[in-house]
């Protein structure tokens, strides 16, 4: 076969392919645009007016709809009732944070500040609870601290700088 006709169909295996991907995903999704392979919505979104193209895809598909960035599929809440609907009647469901590959390799999902659900309420918990033997919020934590410095400039004198 010629090597044009090879590279042809690998590219129409690709497309097909990146067609059902997006396909797949959409049964669990809102609806919204039907997007492009790859580009997904961006050519239907007006980028000089980005809250007016939302505002008309609102008016199609309702106040939950789907917006395809590229591949990644996005949901966008618009209007008051929905993001109130989401963020106080269902805060539980919502309370998790999206994932950003890099920092979970760096953190392995640990830390407060960029771990999620269950695994931050777990070190929330735990760190108030330390911070709280420590004594935070109270008078006694500032001695703590205060012996703790004398002890520690004590040993320094004793090694003499080294």
């Amino acid at each position: 076969m010629d090597p044009a006709v090879v590279l042809v169909l690998g590219l129409c295996c690709l497309l097909l392919l990146s067609l059902w991907k997006q396909n797949s995903w959409r049964g669990k999704l809102p609806p919204g645009p039907i997007p492009l392979p790859i580009i997904g919505n961006i050519l239907q979104i007006d980028v000089k007016d980005f809250s007016k193209s939302l505002a008309n895809f609102s008016e199609r598909y309702g106040p939950v709809f789907t917006v395809y960035l590229g591949m990644k599929p996005t949901v966008v809440l618009h209007g008051y009732q929905a993001v109130k609907e989401a963020l106080v009647d269902l805060g539980e469901e919502f309370a998790g944070r999206g994932s950003v590959p890099m920092l979970e390799k760096v953190n392995k999902g640990l830390g407060i500040i960029f771990s999620n659900a269950n695994t931050w309420k777990e070190m929330r918990r735990f760190s108030l609870m330390t911070l709280r033997n420590f004594g935070m919020g109270k008078r006694s934590i500032e001695d703590r601290v205060q012996e703790e410095a004398r002890c520690l400039v004590e040993e320094l004198r004793k090694s003499n700088g080294g």
